[in-house]
């Protein structure tokens, strides 16, 4: 058995061979090349040890991958790194502007794919003679819902947007995943058995009797969701000011990060009515805080420069280090082929339910008039599923419904990482205004 140390060293090695063979011949964009480099190392491992089952690579390898807990190492340790790194780079003002817009994509989209997708999937189940309840259904439906903020603000990075559009685009990934965290939380909840309880205890019954009603819904929201914005107002407010009263970059830098693992930790430790607050949000909250007003009001140049310099580099590391994992995640996930067809059935059906969760809260708030030519297919489409999708399903319970539940996961996951990510950049010189993706790209390449 490695050690943590060890493990850590093996991950890093890895990302930093592939990336350089990316870079230097494939020239994917780095996490999508990165992931698709994973998977074709796990398909060659698993070719070399059907055709070879005396070499022990293959089993050395799931040893070391079966040590890293996926939905513990993303969910509860990389990803409130993640967050925050997104977050700072939001411009808050064009954020508050489109606030009702995507308010709207990421409670009322995401309930209405939840239901699109789960009931879709119940329908092609029971087309293929497959037994999968209608509330299991759903339980993948609201898995697979949420935008993951990770993969999203990693690909926009490769493309040039209307400044508008972009922000909408982030800032729902940002905000959706929480969001989606909670109505996981509370249909996994129902699927068990398990009344209120949150993700963590839901996953870790079986069974049980109890219900839960509407009251519960609107109590795991409020703590969760308005909950964990509060606590992540009040730790950034804190950071700022203790950034305000110093120039110095080395502690401030030292400052956001002690912000992040203490504002999640927090979150984690906090229980409010027997539910914890959701720390992405908070995270997210924070973010936007010292991105915002403490880099205009609490931070020299030179801080700024080093604070964003180095919130740069732990993004480019950390999201090298997952999309690697979703790729080797591929030896060890207990992929179930008998439902490959469903799995691929179940991209178009999630494609469709995210067209509707962009077009109906849209078209509810009145945002057409303000929106670029092109917003719906680039919002579609743009709308990545990653490595949130993969921990929310590795965490469901150990029953007869979970690997059906984890192939098409897997299976929507990898064709939203690689396909999609490939091909938005087309998608959005196709569909959005030449002349504000024109002014877009000759803004980035002035470095504004």
């Amino acid at each position: 058995m490695l050690s943590v140390f060890e493990i850590a060293a093996l991950l890093l090695s890895l990302s930093a061979l592939f990336g350089w063979i990316n870079h230097a011949y494939i020239k994917l964009p780095h996490t999508i090349g990165l992931l698709l480099m994973a998977l074709i190392a796990s398909f060659v491992l698993i070719a070399v040890e059907h055709f070879a089952p005396g070499i022990s690579i293959t089993d050395s390898l799931e040893g070391v991958l079966l040590q890293i807990d996926f939905n513990e190492t993303l969910m509860k340790g990389m990803l409130g790194f993640l967050l925050f790194a997104g977050a700072l780079h939001v411009d808050f003002d064009k954020l508050r502007d489109a606030k009702w817009v995507i308010a709207a994509m990421a409670t009322i989209g995401i309930l209405l794919s939840t239901f699109i997708v789960g009931g879709g999937t119940w329908a092609l189940a029971q087309l293929f003679g497959i037994n999968l309840p209608f509330i299991w259904a759903l339980v993948f439906g609201a898995l697979i819902s949420p935008t993951d903020p990770v993969a999203v603000l990693s690909i926009l990075k490769t493309v040039q947007l209307p400044e508008k559009l972009e922000t909408k685009i982030a800032g729902e990934s940002l905000f959706n995943d929480g969001v989606g965290v909670v109505v996981f939380t509370i249909i996994l909840a129902i699927a068990v058995g398990t009344g209120g309880a949150d993700a963590s205890h839901a996953s870790a019954a079986a069974s049980g009797p109890g219900g839960i009603g509407l009251f519960d819904i609107v109590e795991l929201f409020v703590v969760d969701a308005i909950g964990g914005a509060a606590l992540g107002f009040l730790m950034g407010w804190i950071g700022y000011k203790m950034m305000k009263r110093i120039d110095e970059h080395a502690v401030e830098v030292l400052i956001s990060l002690a912000l992040v693992a203490g504002t999640y930790a927090v979150a984690q430790r906090i229980e409010i009515l027997s539910h914890h607050l959701s720390g992405p949000i908070a995270v997210v909250v924070a973010g936007l805080m010292i991105g915002n007003k403490g880099a205009a009001f609490a931070m020299s140049e030179q801080t700024k420069t080093a604070l964003f310099s180095f919130w740069e580099m732990v993004d480019e590391i950390l999201n090298s280090v997952l999309f690697l994992l979703i790729g080797l995640e591929f030896l060890v996930i207990g992929l179930a082929p008998d439902y490959a067809l469903l799995a691929l059935l179940a991209i178009p059906l999630v494609l469709l339910a995210r067209l509707c969760a962009v077009y109906v809260p849209m078209k509810l708030v009145g945002a057409f008039r303000d929106f670029t030519k092109g917003a719906v297919p680039v919002l579609t489409w743009g709308g990545v599923r990653g490595g949130i999708s993969v921990a929310l399903a590795l965490s469901l319970p150990n029953n007869e419904y979970k690997p059906l539940i984890l192939t098409v996961t897997y299976g929507v996951v990898i064709f939203s990482v690689i396909v999609q990510g490939l091909t938005i950049k087309r998608v959005i010189e196709k569909t959005v205004k030449p002349d504000l993706f024109d002014a877009a790209a000759a803004k980035g390449k002035d470095g504004h």
